[in-house]
Order: C-alpha cells, then sequence, then structure tokens
C-alpha cells in the first residue's frame, strides 16, 4: 500500500513561486511515476507533470513548461513540483498521484492519491 502526503500549497499574487511536496511511503515499482495533477473549479482534470521511478524522465503539460520544474529526492521518498511565474489559470487543487507510467502520455495511470493541496494565485 502506498500513501502520499502533499504539502506546499497556499495563497499567492501572480509571478510568485510555490514549491509542493509529495511524501510517499510504500513500495513503488519499477515502470511506475509520481506525478501531479490539478483539479479547477468547473474544468477538467488536467495531468500537470511527472517524474518515472526508472530514469527519472519527466513530463510536463504544455501549460506549464518552462514555469514548473518536478524533481526528486530518492533518500526522502518526497518528489517536489517547483512553479515559478504563477499565473490565475493554475489555482487549482493539486494532487501527487502515483501508478505505472503511461507511456502514450507521460503521466501515471491512478493508483495512489494524495489528499491534495489547495494553490490560489491572485492580486
Amino acid at each position: 500500500q502506498v500513501q502520499l502526503v502533499e504539502s506546499g500549497g497556499g495563497l499567492v499574487q501572480p509571478g510568485e513561486s510555490l514549491r509542493l511536496s509529495c511524501k510517499a511511503s510504500g513500495f513503488i515499482p519499477e515502470y511506475h511515476a509520481i506525478g501531479w495533477f490539478r483539479q479547477a473549479p468547473g474544468k477538467e482534470r488536467e495531468g500537470v507533470s511527472s517524474i518515472s521511478t526508472n530514469d527519472g524522465a519527466t513530463y510536463y503539460a504544455d501549460s506549464v513548461k518552462g514555469r514548473f520544474t518536478i524533481s526528486r529526492d530518492n533518500a526522502k521518498n518526497t518528489v517536489y513540483l517547483q512553479m515559478n511565474s504563477l499565473k490565475p489559470e493554475d489555482t487549482a487543487i493539486y494532487y501527487c498521484v502515483a501508478g505505472p507510467l503511461d507511456l502514450r502520455l507521460g503521466l501515471p495511470i491512478p493508483d495512489y492519491w494524495g489528499q491534495g493541496t489547495q494553490v490560489t494565485v491572485s492580486s
């Protein structure tokens, strides 16, 4: 059983930065990935970013490329999402997700979800 615990959300102004953390407990097999999905009110859920447990390959949605960076600290079993140049449209609940890597999408097929953390970007 895998548990994912997110932290780091909050309220920031446009242009500012936040770093989300996802601490994983339990065994995550090879050929899996840990990633971030987000859900905004009235919008479809969006896969934002992902990192493979095998080789560290990363994926980013077009909407966040060049602004967000995903990384991992294997010693701490933690995945980070550094979010820079935040925009109001980044406002959403961000969920950490783990599961088998969908090679076509570059995102994990969600087997496990964290509880979510709210990110609000507003002036």
